[in-house]
C-alpha cells in the first residue's frame, strides 16, 4: 500500500519548523538588538515574552475557527500573517515597533498547533499517531537547529535586520505549496483509494469502554468538566516553561557565561536541537508500539509522557558543570525529553478525545495551558538573572516543574474524556 500520507507529515514538520525559526530569530539577534536599543535583561525578557501574549490570547478563538472553517484556509491565513510580521521585524526602529511586530507574529502563530492536531486526526491512523505527532512537534526543534546556524551566520555577516527578512520569506514558500497540494483525505486527488479507505477506517481510536455516545461532539465546555483535559494542559505548562527558557535565553546564556561568539553560539545550540529531532521521532515510534491495540484508547501513552518529563529534568545538572562537552550532552538530553513530552502529550490528547470535531479547540486549550507557563518563563528568568547574577536558579525552577508535570500526567489523565462527559450529562438530565 502507498504511504502518500507521509507528505502530510512533511507539511506539518515544515510548518512547525518555520514557526520556531521565526520565534528564535529574536534570541539569535538578542545581543546586537539589546545594544542598539539599550535594553536590560529585564527589558529583553519582556520582549522575548511578548509574542506569547497574543499567541496565548488567540489560541482558543483560533481553535474554534479551525474546527469551523477548516485547516487549509486557517493555516494559510496564519502563516501569511506571522511571516509578514517576522519580515517586518527587520524594519523596526524602536522598542515599541519591535514589540508590535512580535505581537502580530504571535497572533498569526496561534494557528499552528490547532491545525496540526486537526490535520493529524483527519489524516493519520490511530496506531501511527505518536510518530506523526512527534514529526510535527520535532519541527519545533529542527527550526531552532537550522535557525541557530543559518540566522546566526546572517547576523554575523549582514546584521540582525537581514536575518528577519530571510526568516519571513521562508514562510511564504510553504504557503504556496500548502495552497496547491493540501486537502482533506476525502478530497485529495493524489491519494489512492486503498490508502484513503485505510485512513478513514483507522483514524479514530475507541475509548477503553466505548458506548453509543462516543462519537458525539462534546464541545469545549463539556471537555472542561473532565480532569483529563486539565491534566494535559498543566502537564503542557510544566514542560513548555523549560522550552521557552531554552528558546529565549539559551543564546544569551552561552554568550554571557560561556563567552561564545554569536556564530559559535549558533553552532553549539544547533547540536542539542538537532539531537532532539531524531530522539523525539524515535520516542513517538516507540510509544506507538507501546500502546498498540487497546492501549491507545485507554491512555496508556501517559506513562511515556511521564518518562519523557523525567528525562527532561536532567536540566537540574546544568549548574554543576563547567565543561562544554558535558553541558552539550545535558542540553541534548533535556531538549529530547521536553520535545518528546510535547509530542506524546498531544498524541495522548487525541487518544483520549472521542470526537474529531473537538480536536482543534481541545488542542488550543492544552496549548494555552502551556503558554501561560511559557509567558512567565522569559520574564521570570530575566528577573532571576537580575537579582542573583546567575542562571543557576533559572535551570533549577525548570527542572522542578518537569518533575511536577510527570506527577500530574500520571494522576489526572486516568480515563478517556468521554466517560466523565457522559456521567455529567446524565446528572444534568436527572
Amino acid at each position: 500500500m502507498s504511504y502518500r500520507r507521509g507528505w502530510i507529515a512533511l507539511f506539518l514538520f515544515c510548518l512547525s519548523m518555520i514557526n520556531y525559526m521565526d520565534r528564535i530569530a529574536l534570541s539569535i539577534a538578542a545581543k546586537p538588538i539589546a545594544t542598539e536599543f539599550h535594553l536590560t535583561s529585564v527589558g529583553m525578557g519582556y520582549l522575548f515574552s511578548s509574542f506569547i501574549w497574543t499567541y496565548t490570547l488567540f489560541l482558543l478563538p483560533m481553535g474554534f475557527l479551525v474546527d469551523r472553517f477548516g485547516t487549509k484556509r486557517m493555516a494559510g491565513i496564519g502563516i501569511f500573517v506571522w511571516s509578514a510580521a517576522t519580515a517586518l521585524t527587520g524594519a523596526a526602529t524602536s522598542f515599541v515597533s519591535l514589540l508590535a511586530a512580535r505581537l502580530v507574529m504571535g497572533a498569526g502563530e496561534s494557528v499552528s498547533n490547532p491545525v496540526g492536531g486537526k490535520v493529524i486526526r483527519q489524516w493519520i491512523p490511530a496506531h501511527e499517531r505518536g510518530v506523526v505527532t512527534s514529526m510535527f512537534n520535532s519541527g519545533s526543534y529542527a527550526g531552532p537547529a537550522v535557525c541557530s546556524i543559518m540566522l546566526g551566520s546572517l547576523v554575523a555577516l549582514f546584521g540582525w535586520r537581514v536575518s528577519f527578512l530571510v526568516a519571513g520569506a521562508i514562510g511564504f514558500v510553504w504557503l504556496a505549496a500548502w495552497l496547491v497540494f493540501f486537502n482533506t483525505p476525502e478530497k485529495a486527488r493524489w491519494l489512492s483509494e486503498q490508502e484513503r479507505e485505510k485512513i478513514l477506517l483507522e483514524r479514530d481510536s475507541k475509548p477503553a469502554k466505548a458506548d453509543e455516545n462516543v462519537k458525539s461532539a462534546s464541545g469545549l465546555l463539556g471537555l472542561l468538566r473532565t480532569p483529563t483535559l486539565w491534566g494535559l494542559a498543566i502537564t503542557q505548562g510544566c514542560n513548555v516553561y523549560t522550552q521557552y527558557l531554552f528558546l529565549t535565553w539559551l543564546p544569551s546564556y552561552l554568550q554571557t557565561t560561556r563567552h561564545l561568539s554569536i556564530s559559535h553560539t549558533g553552532a553549539f545550540a544547533a547540536v542539542p536541537y538537532a539531537a532532539s529531532v531524531v530522539l523525539c521521532i524515535l520516542a513517538g515510534r516507540l510509544s506507538d508500539r507501546y500502546v498498540k491495540g487497546s492501549g491507545v484508547g485507554a491512555g496508556r501513552r501517559r506513562n511515556a509522557v511521564a518518562l519523557a518529563m523525567l528525562t527532561g529534568a536532567t536540566i537540574l545538572a546544568v549548574p554543576f558543570t563547567t565543561n562544554l562537552a558535558i553541558l552539550l550532552l545535558i542540553f541534548s538530553i533535556t531538549l529530547a525529553g521536553i520535545a518528546s513530552t510535547t509530542s506524546l502529550n498531544f498524541a495522548l490528547l487525541n487518544d483520549l478525545l472521542p470526537s474529531s470535531r473537538d480536536v482543534a479547540k481541545a488542542m488550543a486549550f492544552v496549548v494555552v495551558g502551556g503558554n501561560v507557563f511559557g509567558t512567565i518563563a522569559p520574564i521570570a528568568t530575566g528577573y532571576v538573572i537580575s537579582i542573583t547574577g546567575s542562571y543557576d536558579w533559572a535551570f533549577g525552577v525548570a527542572g522542578l516543574l518537569l518533575i511536577a508535570g510527570a506527577t500530574v500526567i500520571l494522576t489526572m489523565t486516568r480515563s478517556p474524556m468521554v466517560r466523565r462527559l457522559d456521567a455529567a450529562r446524565t446528572t444534568v438530565s436527572a
